[in-house]
């Protein structure tokens, strides 16, 4: 059975990390869905156009096995302030099934709305200030528990290499990561 994914959205995402996770994950066949928390069209943060499958609003009633967000600012500022998106990002957490950022979500908005708590985290240089727990900022992607996160545009594939790994296994993302000439290693 594949599994679910949400990817949101917003108006300033940084359309290189939403692309890399929403593509690595479609591979492993991940059923990926595309949420806006604004409209369905969205202008992401170096001016790209990127279409939702639906709005977020659409969302509020689905499980996921995975919830990643993207970065970018203002990007993640939007998904900080979308009330339904930190509802089901707390559920997640609540019932142990994974969640994810990059770039300046894991501080805008995991931090944000106390999704890190004492969690080990990463995140793009310029917001780890406002990590609490910083042993782990220098990583390129932290796992710790149900939550990863990375550091930003160029981590992207990888950290969403890692999603695959986490959802499925080591061996689906190395034949992922084979498939687009990719380097993938648990380490």
């Amino acid at each position: 059975m594949p599994k679910t994914v949400l990817v949101p959205i917003a108006d300033g995402t940084e359309e290189l990390e939403a692309v890399s996770i929403i593509d690595v994950l479609r591979r492993a066949d991940a059923t990926v869905t595309v949420a806006s928390v604004d409209n369905l069209q969205i202008t992401a943060s170096r001016g790209t156009k990127l279409v939702a499958d639906k709005l977020i609003s659409d969302c509020k009633n689905t499980e996921y096995d995975l919830i990643a967000l993207p970065g970018g600012i203002p990007g993640a500022e939007h998904l900080r302030d979308a009330t339904t998106l930190i509802r089901l990002l707390k559920n997640q957490k609540d019932q142990g099934r994974l969640y994810a950022a990059i770039c300046a979500s894991p501080a805008v908005v995991l931090q944000h709305h106390g999704l890190l708590g004492n969690l080990k985290a990463t995140c793009h240089p310029a917001f780890v200030h406002q990590l609490e727990n910083s042993t782990a900022i220098e990583s390129r992607v932290v796992v710790d528990g149900p939550c990863v996160t990375s550091r930003g545009a160029g981590t992207g594939v990888e950290f969403a290499l890692m999603l695959v790994a986490l959802l499925y296994d080591e061996e689906k993302a190395k034949a992922v990561a084979g498939s687009m000439l990719a380097i993938f290693d648990m380490n």
